[in-house]
């Protein structure tokens, strides 16, 4: 059911406004590419550590990463109101401080199953969109955090979710929000970023029948004037057609614990997909059949580079990434070729800008600045965050207007890393 409160705040929308050269306004960008437009930057930090503009301690527990849009920042975390724990929307001026909170709904708090937010808010049009590990969607008002509609399509759909719940956020296209919903029913669903009504729905996973949505972001590229969304369940990658949903390709694609969590790459017709678990990376050559849909051949295959949920960052012809087992490495797009496999620092969440890679470890909070070398592991600069908190650190750094966000637990750091 949708839930619609301040309607008449569309009446005085005519058309989103253009990116602010320092806006982030979704999970690894707009193209899902991980790779900031940012330039001008550090080529090295002093051995402390870039500059500490300022630190955030009340944005609750979570691994949610951040967005930016129009000098606003927002993230989302577990925080107790009222004697109850809720998934929270925070959103930040550029100082750090706070401009409005507001709930997504109850809180995802299992101690089995990684209490904590997962998914990045999305903001488009002076809207936000966030998703929470239980499967809510709430859009509100970019400005005020007001809420403009929210529903909850698991519920709706009677969709399962893996041990680890709903890891991923949504993505916008055009006037539609493309929603991974996975069960019996659906792989995935649109919604009108306006209404939050449904305006299609992807047909359920055939083999296995009515399989659990895997924990990625949706994924979209264009492909010979088709506008592809990419949508992965645990047991494959699905291709639709983002303007009515429609089946285009389905790939196998499961590994041996059950879930798929990296975002895929598309270049020059080819897929470059990757999971963790051993199962490690695979490349696609996509060919359009008569009746539009997509006929996928795999050009190789690579199990040492089997990216977890860390994220991938192509630099020319060479994607860098962290390997499940805690190497960090590089493998040819084309050809599949390993460029080096190093260890050292175990898995890294990575993130691009002005030609160099941003990461975060896993398990001891050091903030690393990498040069991207097909050959061999280069460490330019590295530092640890000046909190020792519990937990992971899983959220996926961000570099835009001349600042690097990381979020580690319910701290958010913000440095100064322009030059």
């Amino acid at each position: 059911m949708i839930q619609r409160l301040f309607c008449c705040t569309f009446a005085f929308i005519i058309t989103a406004p253009l990116l602010f050269a320092a806006d982030w306004p979704a999970f690894r960008g707009p193209d899902g590419s991980g790779k900031s437009p940012d330039s001008g930057l550090l080529k090295q930090w002093p051995n402390d550590g870039p500059e500490l503009l300022w630190t955030a301690n009340f944005i609750g527990f979570g691994w949610s990463s951040v967005t930016v849009a129009e000098g606003k920042i927002y993230t989302s975390g577990n925080a107790e109101r009222n004697g109850e724990m809720l998934n929270m929307v925070f959103c930040l001026d550029l100082d750090g401080n706070l401009i409005w909170e507001n709930d997504n709904g109850r809180a995802h708090t299992d101690i089995r199953e990684y209490p904590g937010t997962r998914g990045t808010p999305i903001i488009d049009g002076g809207f936000v969109y966030d998703v929470s590990p239980l499967g809510k969607i709430t859009c509100f008002d970019a400005n005020t955090g007001d809420k403009i509609w929210y529903r909850n399509p698991k519920e709706e759909y009677d969709a399962p979710s893996e041990p680890w719940l709903y890891g991923h956020s949504v993505i916008i296209e055009g006037d539609y929000v493309i929603y991974s919903l996975g069960g019996p029913r659906h792989i995935a669903i649109a919604l009108d970023k306006m209404t939050g009504e449904t305006v299609w729905e992807a047909e359920p996973v055939a083999n296995p029948p009515g399989v659990v949505v895997g924990s990625t972001t949706p994924y979209a590229f264009d492909f010979e004037g088709t506008r592809v969304v990419t949508v992965l369940s645990i047991a494959s990658v699905e291709g639709l057609d983002a303007r009515t949903g429609r089946q285009l390709f389905s790939i196998p694609f499961r590994n041996g614990a059950r879930t798929n969590c990296t975002m895929p790459i598309y270049r020059d017709g080819h897929l470059f997909l990757t999971t963790g678990y051993g199962f490690g990376a695979r490349l696609f050559r996509l060919a359009k059949n008569t009746d539009g849909t997509i006929r996928p051949t795999q050009v190789w295959s690579e199990p040492r580079f089997d990216n977890q949920h860390h994220g991938i960052i192509m630099v020319s012809d060479y994607v860098y990434g962290a390997t499940f087992n805690g190497s960090f490495g590089s493998i040819n797009f084309m050809t599949g070729e390993i460029g080096y496999l190093a260890r050292g620092f175990g898995k890294i969440s990575v993130f691009y800008a002005d030609g160099l890679l941003y990461g975060i470890t896993e398990d001891d909070q050091t903030v690393l600045l990498i040069k991207p070398e097909p050959s061999e592991f280069v460490l330019l600069s590295q530092f640890v965050l000046p909190n020792d908190t519990e937990g992971k650190s899983w959220a996926h750094p961000v570099v835009i207007g001349g600042r690097l966000y990381v979020r580690h637990g319910q701290y958010l750091y913000c440095y100064a890393v322009a030059r």
